[in-house]
């Protein structure tokens, strides 16, 4: 069992890495979005997990391939670890007004540069990249705010989808400059991050539609 464990870790790369981290902030924010719906433990590992999982899965299918959390169990178990966090730490976590912005913005840039990075690697065209990477990070949370009787954040937040479609380009030229790798998958997730931050802190968005007769 050593064995088996040693050698899981040793062939996990630093995409691996990211899409765990990922992963853990996004059920964190789809499990403290939920909890404010008074919802039970099994209810709350429900929306994180999908949350957590329902872009990339979305994604995968698109892209003709297994779905990435049938392939190991550590995304159900990154959802317990978060289950357990919000469990804990109700009381620090309510506290702090923005912990689901920050968590569900974590969790967009670490799941843009998965997406980016997973396209990229099947070989399609820039302009599918975008498409895949951006339903890696909104899709969970389209599916959170349906299962929790929300508008979905896409709807009604500043810049949420754009902070992908930017954070997809800034990869492209950091890459096309010749940078090493980890730090254009770094540097991509904190742009998106700061992105979808600046904009929710200026009201950055797009016109909105207006139903005039």
């Amino acid at each position: 069992m050593t064995t088996t464990f040693l050698n899981f870790w040793s062939s996990i790369g630093f995409v691996d890495i990211i899409e765990f981290l990922g992963t853990c902030a996004f059920a964190i924010s789809g499990i403290r979005m939920a909890s404010a719906k008074s919802v039970d433990w099994f209810g709350a590992f429900v929306v994180g997990f999908v949350t957590a999982t329902g872009g990339g899965t979305l994604r995968d299918l698109l892209l003709g391939v297994t779905p990435f959390w049938m392939l190991s169990s550590v995304y159900a178990w990154c959802t317990v670890l978060a289950l357990g966090a919000v469990i804990l730490f109700s009381k620090q976590l309510v506290r702090l007004n923005n912990t689901f912005l920050w968590f569900d913005s974590i969790g967009l840039g670490l799941f843009v540069v998965v997406g980016t990075e997973k396209t990229i690697g099947l070989g399609y065209p820039f302009w599918v990249v975008v498409i895949m990477a951006t339903i890696t990070g909104i899709v969970g949370g389209m599916v959170r705010d349906i299962l929790i009787n929300e508008i979905p954040a896409i709807f009604r937040q500043e810049w949420y989808a754009l902070a992908c479609i930017f954070g997809v380009m800034i990869y492209y030229f950091l890459a096309f400059i010749g940078l090493d790798e980890v730090f254009v998958q770094v540097s991509t997730a904190v742009a998106v991050f700061v992105i979808r931050l600046l904009a929710t802190r200026y009201k950055l968005g797009l016109p909105t539609l207006k139903n005039e007769v």
